[in-house]
């Protein structure tokens, strides 16, 4: 027999019990000890921080958790949203077991080694070169638009091993140690003023073969498993009824009826609909990955958050508020301030929405080929060997 399936009141159950044997003056230990327990991620095995039990049930645990610790998920999330479900998926026994609780406890940020300076929409072109020598690897290349990489400890590293088979056939993913001789990280300053992003240059970095992820030659396989995650990770959380960019601008507008001009109802009320169609999109995509991992769908919920972000910044802006420089720029060297201070800031910040994680024009390619199943574009690149390719 089956065992029978958790319900919200045993998760509860669960969480009361554990509190009660565990205070949470050590955070680190505190966080720890939730990870042995199964109640980080309880979708995930037993033993690896989850119980095996159904998706839906997380937002019952986090909800019974609330005000205590937390893994501050804004600093970890890719390695929260990406890089866990690829080790989850791909990696080793081994390769969970070591890092799979250190990245839920916070205590090992990673970020994402994929975008290229020529390799950004069309990143199987990419060209960082990985070469064995004995039992390593050595990796050179440069990689652009890395999100923490100034503060990572680990890093997913797509790389090409084999220039001499089609571009997506030659790639190898990898765990990059960022700590490791010849890794030299960059900041890149934004339009905010702030240095979210950091270019990265792989001069000769030796990596044993004990952090490749998957298969020689089949990481592009291991790299859409990251991708999609990616897309379900950005537009899956959309705009909860009171929080994210529309509570902003819904408390901005009851709160100052003075910034209220009559032509601007209607946009207002228009937004908070959207909000919530992709909110009950993206609840509706968490219900189907209880049943699989993420599929193309993903690309439909992150391309809907981009525009609506983006719309609504703009609409706290008519609000009544002004672009100024001194209301938004900040210079805080490498270490970029998460919480978007004011209007001015959201509406700059959300300016890229539309870029991370997939561009809206690829993401609308993914939906109409994969999602739709329009006939796809014609590529004459896809039976060419890399090394052939112009660059």
């Amino acid at each position: 027999m089956s065992p029978t399936p958790m319900t919200p009141a045993d998760v509860r159950t669960s969480v009361a019990a554990f509190l009660a044997s565990h205070p949470p003056e050590d955070r680190t230990g505190f966080l720890r000890a939730r990870f042995d327990a199964g109640l980080a991620w309880l979708h995930y095995p037993v033993g690896l921080g989850g119980l095996g039990a159904s998706r839906a049930l997380q937002p019952v645990a986090d909800e019974a958790f609330a005000g205590t610790p937390d893994n501050e998920p804004r600093r970890i999330a890719v390695g929260l949203g990406m890089a866990a479900p690829t080790l989850l998926k791909h990696g080793t026994a081994e390769q969970r077991q070591r890092y799979l609780r250190p990245l839920w406890t916070g205590e090992e940020v990673w970020c994402q080694l994929f975008s290229e300076p020529g390799a950004g929409s069309d990143l199987a072109g990419l060209a960082c070169a990985a070469r064995k020598d004995r039992d390593d690897w050595v990796i050179t290349g440069q990689k652009v638009w890395t999100s923490q990489a100034h503060y990572a400890r680990w890093g997913i590293l797509l790389a090409r091993t084999d220039p001499d088979v089609p571009k997506h056939q030659g790639l190898t993913f990898f765990i990059c140690d960022m700590r490791a001789p010849g890794v030299t990280v960059r900041p890149l300053r934004q339009l905010t003023g702030e240095a979210e992003f950091n270019e990265v240059f792989l001069d000769e970095v030796r990596l044993e073969d004990t952090l490749r992820l998957g298969e020689v030659g089949e990481g592009w396989s291991v790299a859409r498993t990251t991708l999609m995650n990616e897309r379900v990770s950005i537009g899956g959380d959309a705009l909860p009824r009171e929080g994210g960019a529309i509570g902003a601008l819904a408390r901005m507008w009851r709160e100052q009826p003075e910034l209220r001009r009559a032509g601007l109802h209607d946009a207002v009320l228009r937004a908070w609909v959207r909000a919530e169609a992709v909110r009950l999109t993206g609840l509706r995509l968490r219900q189907q990955l209880a049943a699989g991992e993420p599929g193309p769908e993903g690309s439909a919920v992150k391309l809907a958050f981009a525009g609506l972000l983006q719309e609504i910044t703009s609409l706290e802006l008519e609000l009544g508020s002004t672009l100024r420089h001194d209301d938004w720029r900040v210079d805080r060297g490498p270490q970029p301030e998460f919480p978007s201070r004011t209007p001015t800031h959201r509406y700059l910040r959300a300016r890229g929405s539309s870029i991370e994680g997939g561009t809206s024009e690829i993401l609308r390619t993914i939906i109409g080929e994969r999602v739709l199943g329009l006939p796809a574009e014609p590529r004459s690149d896809l039976a060419v060997a890399w090394r052939e390719l112009p660059r």
